[in-house]
Formats: structure tokens, C-alpha cells, sequence
């Protein structure tokens, strides 16, 4: 397969071009009060989560899906034709398109949006050409598997105009325990903001699964995409409809570990809560002993700073004070999690906020946020910006931890401060056939 380009992108959409102008609505033109048209690229797990939501929104029609296994493929098609199964029967549904090469589904005539729930290494390339045929995206988080890629799905985006969800739905949802916690930071209820811990896993190691024999109808090499060649491995990709999450997370080739899976929503908490959606911290310090995956501190300009899994204990009771996101300010500290939220004083958390207060994006459900903003022509709550600089904050603590010295970052030129040996872990080369220019 010969390099990506635009031009050849666009004009191998030959399905589209024979289709009468009338039918084909300028890419990302949606009105108030006409359907969002959306197609699916990746059904796994995750994937199948979001097309049975979606399919449960009145102002969205699902269109098409796309899967490198059959079997996925198959029966997300069958989920999505037996929630509309009166309308096909009327006729007024046409039956939702299969295909198991995303670019043929972006091309699909008519689509407004794409919802991109694929393995990590898989974000980048469908954001960026789905941005360029202005295509609406919603992309699981982390944004991609590393920083350059990030800046690159960033800036297609922003050129491109259209909105722009990135996964983060910690922003939108659960309980709004995080947006309260964030808005009692914004409003100095615990004073000067000094320390942030944050409780996620470990960084990746590299992939060293045994090869397995692929089953038929899986393309594993489109599965592989720019990641580097090996063989297939169920543990990567499951055989069939699986239901559980796969540990292609685990492996550095793929993904960025438990740190990055679980940290792209936390550390996008404390983004968020400094202010930094458009930057980040300036140093990156592994413990004296990096193996142990646990202790690597940012430092940001704001005099803050920022440890990965390291907490307090009680001094009374010996007890561990620790949450998803710890906060802690000269005047007191709050604990946030999915489940729960707590302060070192009850006026923190429950004071009434005056009408002078600071408040967050006011957003409740992610999906519809998304699905709101390609309507109104707005940012969603968590742009491709945003989830790039809080995956940013991942991956450069995966850096910190294989490097095992201190790091000094530049947040705007986005490099490594006199140091080359560490900025050539910003990026990767993807395999030939898969790289877009």
C-alpha cells in the first residue's frame, strides 16, 4: 500500500463521486433539527458501548461500522439494524454499511461524524484523515500512543474546524464528583493549590507475546497498523466478540500502560483544576529506583507539584489518604474519585457557590456534549488540544520512568530541554504502508 495522501485519499473516494450532489451534504453541515449521521471505527468492548448509546439518541442515526474482525463487524451491524428494525421493515432504513477498512467508512456517502474506539496505537491516523474529509470526531482517550502524533491529531483538527471530542468523560459524568471538586479549586477553597497526587497504574513494557495462528477473519495487519510487525496474539486482539478489556494496553508498541490507560481521565483532572488544558508541566523527576513504576513528580510553573502514586498516611491511624485525584492546598485538601469525593473540612465541599464564582463547562453526559456542539458549532468540553496536553502528561511520565534521570520539558515548543537522546521518544516511525503525509 503506497503512502496516504490527501489528494490520492480523496480521489479514490469513487463511491461518493457517483452519487448526485443533492444527496451529499457539505462534510460537518449539520442544522438544528436533522439526524447526525455517525459511523463506528473499532466495536470492541468499548466500541460496542457507544454504538448502543448512540443508537438510544433520537438526533442520531448510526450508518456504518468498521472492525478487523468479522465477527465484531457482524454483530455490531446486527445491533444496530435490530434497533432500527421497524424502520427497515417501513423502508425508511437502509441498513447500517459494514466495512473492515476505516477509510472506505469515512468516505460513506452523507456521514456527518465518526466515533473512534480502537487500540490506542489505532487514534491518530483515522482523527487526522477523518478531520480532513470534515468529519465530526469523538476519540477514546489517551488521544494517541505519543506526543508527536498528539500534536499532529491537534492541529488537523483545529485546521479542519469541526468538533472534536476527545474520551475524557470524567469532565461530564460521574455524579459531577470531579466538576465539583475542580470548580471548589478554581474558587480557592482550599487555599493555594501546593500538591497533586494522583493514583493509576504503572508505565508499558515492551510487547514479548508468543506468535499464535491469526483466526480467519481478522486482519491482523490492519490491526497492526503503524505499530511494528509481529505476529498475531489473542491477548492483543481477542478472537471474536470478547467482553472484557484487552491487555494491548500493557505493551509499549500499542499503548502507555496502566499509567496512561487510567491516567489520561486523572491527570485530565488535574489539568483541568491548574488551568493547564493548553499546557503542561516543565520537569519530570523519576524516584531513585524508576522500576518500581511509582513516585515520578511533576514539576509545573505554577509552583505546583505533581506525584504519581505516592500518598500521605494518617499520622493518628497509620491509614493510606489516598483517591484517584488528591488535591491538596494550604487551607485543606480534597479526595476525589468515580466514587466518591470527600474534603478535610465540610465547608469546602459544601458551601453554596455565589453567583460570582468561577464554574466549570457545564456538560453532563460526554456523548451528548459532542453531539450538542456539532449542532451549535462550538468546542466540546475536551478538544483534541485537550486530550493531547493530558495525554501529554502520560506519556512524559512513561518517558520519565524509561530514562530513569530528571527532565526539564518546554510545553510550548513541545521538546525536551537540551535533550536530544529524550525528544527521540516523542515519536516513531510508522511502518511504510501506513504512513500519512
Amino acid at each position: 500500500m503506497p503512502a496516504i495522501t490527501r489528494r490520492s485519499f480523496l480521489k479514490t473516494s469513487s463511491l461518493a463521486a457517483t452519487l448526485p450532489a443533492l444527496l451529499v451534504r457539505p462534510a460537518g453541515a449539520v442544522l438544528a433539527g436533522e439526524k447526525i449521521t455517525v459511523g463506528f471505527i473499532g466495536v470492541g468492548v468499548q466500541g460496542r458501548g457507544h454504538v448502543n448509546s448512540l443508537l438510544n439518541k433520537p438526533m442520531v442515526e448510526v450508518v456504518a461500522v468498521s472492525d478487523v474482525v468479522k465477527e465484531r463487524l457482524d454483530a455490531a451491524i446486527e445491533m444496530v439494524n435490530k434497533k432500527y428494525a421497524a424502520r427497515v421493515k417501513a423502508g425508511t432504513y437502509a441498513g447500517a454499511k459494514a466495512y473492515q477498512d476505516f477509510r472506505d467508512l469515512i468516505r460513506h456517502p452523507g456521514l456527518d461524524a465518526v466515533l473512534i474506539a480502537t487500540p490506542d496505537h489505532w487514534h491518530a491516523i483515522p482523527c487526522v484523515l477523518a478531520a480532513r474529509a470534515g468529519k465530526h470526531i469523538y476519540s477514546e482517550k489517551p488521544l494517541t500512543q505519543n506526543i508527536a502524533d498528539g500534536r499532529w491529531v491537534a492541529n488537523e483538527a483545529k485546521k479542519a474546524g469541526v468538533a472534536f471530542q476527545t474520551g475524557s468523560q470524567q469532565r461530564s459524568e460521574y455524579g459531577n464528583r470531579f466538576r465539583t471538586a475542580v470548580e471548589c479549586i478554581w474558587n480557592g477553597r482550599i487555599g493555594t493549590l501546593k500538591t497533586i497526587r494522583i493514583g493509576v497504574g504503572g508505565p508499558p513494557v515492551p510487547c514479548d507475546l508468543p506468535t499464535q495462528d491469526c483466526p480467519p477473519g481478522t486482519d491482523w495487519d490492519t490491526w497492526l497498523g503503524p505499530a511494528p510487525d509481529r505476529g498475531y496474539n489473542e491477548i492483543l486482539c481477542p478472537k471474536g466478540v470478547h467482553k472484557h478489556f484487552p491487555l494491548w494496553r500493557n505493551y509499549r508498541e500499542y499503548a502507555g500502560g496502566s499509567l496512561a490507560d487510567m491516567g489520561a481521565h486523572h491527570f485530565d483532572i488535574a489539568q483541568w483544576a491548574m488551568h493547564m488544558d493548553e499546557s503542561g508541566p516543565t520537569s519530570i523527576t523519576p524516584p531513585a529506583d524508576p522500576k518500581k513504576g511509582a513516585g515520578l513528580r511533576f514539576g509545573y510553573a505554577n509552583g505546583v507539584t505533581m506525584i504519581h502514586n505516592e500518598f500521605e498516611k494518617d499520622p493518628k491511624t497509620g491509614k493510606t489518604l489516598n483517591a484517584d485525584c488528591v488535591f491538596e492546598g494550604t487551607d485543606g485538601t480534597i479526595y476525589v474519585g468515580r466514587g466518591e469525593l470527600r474534603a478535610t473540612r465540610e465547608a469546602i465541599l459544601k458551601d453554596p457557590f455565589a453567583a460570582t464564582d468561577k464554574r466549570v463547562y457545564p456538560s453532563h453526559n460526554h456523548e451528548q456534549n459532542w453531539l450538542d456542539c456539532i449542532v451549535a458549532k462550538k468546542p466540546c468540553i475536551c478538544t483534541a488540544e485537550t486530550g493531547h496536553r493530558s495525554a501529554t502528561v502520560c506519556h512524559l511520565a512513561n518517558i520519565g520512568y524509561r530514562v530513569g534521570r530528571q527532565l526539564d520539558w518546554d510545553p510550548v515548543k513541545e521538546r525536551f530541554v537540551h535533550d536530544g537522546e529524550a525528544d527521540k521518544l516523542l515519536s516513531r516511525e510508522p511502518r511504510a504502508k501506513w504512513k500519512v503525509v
